[in-house]
């Protein structure tokens, strides 16, 4: 392990090129940003998936930081991502040196993926996954929270929280979220920083149950109506507009519409409409009932490219709305279904 300093936060953002990473004999994915590891005690731990701002706070009020502590630590993660057409064109790594949880670190969702995938922000092979979360400094028994911006609320962070559930990460847990943090005036830094600490994080195995691949869902839409059909439900989280196919995929070229039977909730229904944090689980049961979503029967979640996905799954899991087994997100989402199907399939429908 590389033990290295840190670069004091400033009240500016620097440009991405004037960070350093400064660990060493680690291949893959891009050089992330990290920092000094949270100090907490191994008996620290939240009792739900979801935990609120005061939550966190407390816990990383616990103990000082510190870069010697062999015990599990509470890590804050950003990722933070946007839309590739974003009006006012950010990314994620702007967005973290701009406001961040002190002593948080970066999680890049376009960075640690499968490159060899034509479609965007796939999951990376487990080899890549571990690479990564060695560079972050992140060791298996830390405790890792994700979150998102506090202009979007929730958004991405689910994604990346879904990322490491795939990948058997033990504890894992979703900040709901930071625009609270900022509003309730808990403390933030912002600045550019320098990776601090590096070490060698496991290579996991990869739960393929929480995965849908094309070939899964296709089955599920040609077998839409057919009688002695599974009933699989596929539930899809874009916006109304691009699931009628009235308004336009973010992604130029990219036919909207959507697959035979899909049900549209789009992932902004399952949050506050102005804490943009998820809504009480009893809301989000009446928000699924109310979409005739049968929580029986087996659920894959879908959307543009597979990131308010996980808001849904993550939304499933805390309402308790069907069985954690029989959910799944598909990765692929629309832009990989949009460039796969064929015209004769007939699987891509409009206003219905």
């Amino acid at each position: 392990m590389v033990l290295l300093t840190v670069l004091h936060p400033l009240r500016v953002s620097l440009p991405q090129s004037s960070s350093r990473h400064l660990c060493s004999g680690l291949t893959g994915s891009r050089p992330l940003v990290g920092l000094l590891a949270l100090g907490t005690s191994a008996r620290r731990s939240f009792s739900n998936y979801l935990i609120t701002p005061t939550e966190l706070a407390d816990a990383l009020k616990k103990a000082p930081p510190s870069p010697i502590s062999s015990e599990p630590r509470v890590i804050p993660l950003c990722a933070s991502w946007f839309m590739p057409n974003d009006p006012q064109g950010r990314t994620g790594i702007q967005a973290f040196r701009e406001k961040r949880i002190p002593k948080a670190r970066f999680f890049d969702l376009d960075k640690v993926i499968d490159k060899r995938s034509p479609y965007p922000h796939m999951l990376p092979n487990s080899k890549t996954f571990a690479a990564a979360m060695s560079e972050l400094g992140i060791r298996r028994e830390d405790i890792v929270v994700l979150y998102d911006t506090h202009e979007l609320g929730i958004f991405s962070a689910p994604r990346a929280g879904w990322t490491m559930n795939v990948f058997g990460h033990p504890r894992v847990h979703v900040l709901n979220n930071f625009r609270l943090w900022v509003e309730q005036g808990l403390p933030t830094e912002s600045g550019n920083v320098w990776t601090v600490e590096c070490g060698t994080y496991p290579i996991p195995e990869m739960d393929e149950s929480k995965v849908a691949q094309y070939e899964e869902v296709r089955e599920v839409a040609l077998d839409y109506n057919k009688e002695g059909a599974e009933g699989v439900q596929i539930v899809d989280a874009r916006s109304h507009a691009r699931w009628t196919g009235e308004a336009p995929e973010p992604r130029e070229g990219l036919s909207s519409g959507h697959m035979p039977g899909s049900i549209n909730i789009p992932f902004d229904a399952v949050l506050d409409p102005e804490t943009k944090a998820f809504l009480p689980a009893d809301q989000l049961k009446e928000v699924f009932r109310k979409s005739g979503l049968d929580p029986e029967k087996p659920i894959i979640a879908s959307c543009g490219t597979g990131v308010t996905a996980c808001v849904l799954e993550t939304a499933l899991n805390v309402a308790q709305y069907g069985s954690p087994e029989k959910i799944k997100v598909y990765d692929g989402s629309w832009t990989e279904w949009a460039q796969r199907v064929k015209p004769s399939d007939s699987l891509i429908r409009k206003q219905e």
